[in-house]
């Protein structure tokens, strides 16, 4: 799941695909917490209050005396469903008869309000999530397969340009194919032993996943790179600087990843690594992921003045009106290939906006890929051009096929296909005519 943000900038991503935080692993990891504290007090110390150490299912609750008002936080499940406004506290006094009920309830102070005065469920929230994210990567995937077997079967779209394209949309396939597997590995058990899965299969599926993603931040990078070095420098030797490009693409994410998962290994090997609350070691990955959104947010920048400047050259035609509409499509079309839409959040505190964050980076941005795979795929001209005239070319070769079928038998049968068939009637036609010039040249 993804969210860009400056504290776990990955989206709330990276890794918060896997980071959806489900209630049931939340109140496991609260438990034990709460465990390890009644451990680790003194026994002794309990024949000092009347109301002893209390876990509620949500919260972790310490001892108190007769009269004493213990006020705590609300729990970290509903920390992200909480309005601005809200303090977020709830209270239990210590009565003779032991704990008193909470006050105000768990709904009122740690629930979001809706409109209508309703609460929403956190589970009914991270499960629309991550229903809306599983149409966007599954939607993404089948277009990104579609566009890559065109850009690949066509030999004359077969250049840097859509190289470069063709590797972003590799990019976008895996990082959706790992969020399946992540989902599939992590979230297999119907139970809530998955919060606390420890196997290798587990932290491989995760550093998988770390790859990917990274490799498709790079890409959008290297896209935003190009496209400015092509309209910079008059002389690109573009297979040159590709061959650097591949390095940066997929050499760079994973050194990242590698490094990421030996200090996991040695320092933080915590469960299946789906959690970063080590952030020194978390900034190998977050680092590098930050520092491209960025470069390309400078270099989107740069490439919108330089088209400016373009427009507004006396060599262009059209009116003012023309010049900002084009300017407009042209700005629409590299958001979505520069990824600029990942910095609306990159700079917000961690704790802001959660629930926009969320929907906006796991949701929309789960539908990057297709929106990436119709406009530089199916919307190119390019693309449509070399689709239309094999379409006439097929069509141009079954319709002799067919037409020879009835009228020359002997052909058709003979296994010649249809372009062979038209070469055939050609020469055969430029012979016939040959020879009736020659016959008609002693005449006259």
């Amino acid at each position: 799941m993804i969210c860009c943000i400056l504290g776990p900038v990955y989206h709330v991503s990276v890794l918060q695909v896997s980071s959806l935080r489900y209630s049931d692993c939340v109140i496991k990891r609260e438990h034990e917490k709460c465990m390890e504290r009644m451990a680790e007090d003194d026994p002794e110390n309990d024949l000092e209050f009347r109301c002893p150490w209390l876990w509620d299912n949500l919260t972790c609750w310490q001892p108190a005396r007769v009269g004493e008002v213990v006020v705590v936080s609300c729990p970290e499940l509903f920390i992200q469903f909480m309005s601005e406004e809200d303090d977020g506290k709830v209270s239990r006094n210590c009565t003779e008869d032991g704990w008193s009920e909470t006050f105000p309830h768990y709904v009122d102070a740690c629930m979001f309000d809706e409109p209508n005065g309703t609460h929403e469920h956190p589970d009914m929230y991270y499960v629309s999530v991550k229903a809306l994210y599983t149409v966007g990567y599954s939607t993404s995937l089948v277009s990104l397969c579609t566009a890559m077997v065109i850009l690949c079967r066509f030999r004359k779209l077969h250049c840097t340009r859509n190289f470069i394209h063709m590797n972003l949309f590799v990019s976008f396939i895996l990082r959706a194919i790992s969020v399946f597997i992540k989902d599939g590995v992590l979230y297999a058990e119907e139970d809530s032993n998955h919060c606390f899965l420890h196997t290798v299969e587990c932290k491989v599926v995760m550093v998988f996943f770390h790859y990917c993603v990274l490799s498709n931040y790079f890409w959008l990078f290297i896209e935003g790179l190009y496209l400015f070095t092509l309209l910079v420098e008059t002389f690109f030797p573009e297979r040159r600087y590709f061959y650097w490009y591949t390095i940066i693409g997929w050499g760079t994410p994973t050194i990242c990843v590698v490094i990421w998962a030996v200090l996991r290994l040695h320092f933080d090997d915590i469960g299946c690594w789906d959690m970063n609350d080590n952030a020194g070691i978390w900034w190998v990955i977050k680092g590098p992921v930050l520092a491209s959104i960025m470069i390309n947010f400078v270099l989107f920048i740069g490439i919108i003045i330089i088209l400016v400047q373009k427009l507004q050259s006396p060599d262009i035609g059209g009116n003012e009106s023309s010049i900002y509409l084009r300017l407009a499509r042209s700005t629409l079309l590299l958001i979505p290939l520069f990824g600029i839409h990942y910095t609306v959040f990159a700079f917000s505190p961690e704790d802001v906006s959660k629930r926009e964050r969320l929907v906006f980076e796991l949701g929309l941005g789960s539908f990057q890929g297709f929106v990436v795979a119709v406009l530089y795929c199916f919307l190119n001209g390019e693309v449509q051009s070399e689709i239309k005239r094999k379409w006439r070319s097929w069509t141009v070769n079954r319709y002799f096929a067919v037409d020879l079928k009835h009228r020359h038998p002997s052909l058709a049968s003979s296994g010649v296909n249809g372009g062979t068939q038209l070469s055939i009637l050609s020469k055969s036609s430029s012979q016939i005519r040959m020879s009736s010039l020659q016959a008609e040249s002693p005449a006259t």
